[in-house]
């Protein structure tokens, strides 16, 4: 779970990202290609092509931090509105991120299907 202030904001980037990026280069995507400020505390967020993979940047009090997610199975299904326009990224909300990266399709309402690891079953003695 994140814990972030309601007073920042999540802007998700509309073109796909290279993922071996990490520190600086996020924060270049952020300055370069989203025309926003690295430092300002918001939450910043990067898909790669195949939609499987997102990449979290945001600047907490002593340097950036990095939240990274991979998928085994299926793809983020992150809104329309996400995918279509001309600004080069898209503002949602905490709760918006939030079903996102559980797998809720916002759009149809429901929830994809997910990997899960096989239950360990105990054996009474």
């Amino acid at each position: 779970m994140l814990l972030i202030p309601g007073s920042v904001r999540v802007f998700v980037a509309r073109e796909p990202v290279d993922m071996r990026k990490s520190f600086e280069g996020l924060a270049n995507q952020v300055r370069f290609a989203l025309s926003q400020d690295p430092l300002s505390g918001h939450v910043y967020v990067f898909l790669n092509r195949r939609k499987t993979l997102v990449k979290m940047l945001v600047w907490t009090r002593g340097g950036f931090t990095i939240v990274y997610k991979r998928l085994e199975r299926g793809q983020f299904a992150f809104p329309s509105r996400v995918a279509s326009g001309e600004a080069s990224a898209v503002s949602i909300d905490m709760r918006e991120l939030s079903m996102l990266l559980e797998g809720v399709d916002l759009d149809r309402g429901r929830m994809h299907r997910r990997w899960e690891p096989r239950r360990a079953t105990s054996s009474s003695a």
